[in-house]
């Protein structure tokens, strides 16, 4: 018996269900999942206040890496529209410095705002990373 014979007689037999063990899976599609979420460090020694009434639950925020931080050298500085709101808190900033060092897909965003006396309170982003 010839191999191509061999092989059609076998598919046959299995009535096709080889075949689809022989074609390549796609690739899961990468999706969002959330890291973290984190108050702002520094609220109040930056813009904060002033951007206070313009800033919504939703609303992108840009992490942007400062290596060269004199207090944290894994400093993550938040940005809302190109204006400093303040940082990822350093107790919890190894991981988002870390996969920005990587060049890995990260995004935040505002989650939550209250109106409080302690700044630490007042805003919380979602960090989240495409995996």
């Amino acid at each position: 018996m010839s191999r191509r014979v061999f092989l059609q007689s076998l598919t046959a037999l299995l009535g096709g269900f080889a075949l689809p063990a022989l074609t390549q899976a796609k690739p899961a599609a990468r999706q969002w999942k959330t890291l973290q979420i984190s108050p702002i460090a520094g609220f109040q020694y930056h813009q904060g206040e002033t951007l206070w009434p313009q800033l919504a639950a939703g609303q992108p925020v840009a992490l942007i890496r400062e290596p060269g931080n004199r207090f944290d050298q894994r400093a993550v500085r938040i940005d809302w529209q190109g204006k400093k709101l303040g940082y990822i808190p350093a107790i919890d900033n190894a991981a988002v410095s870390q996969l920005l060092d990587r060049g890995e897909a990260l995004s935040a965003l505002i989650v939550g705002l209250k109106k409080s006396n302690n700044p630490w309170e007042r805003i919380e982003v979602k960090v989240r990373w495409k995996v």
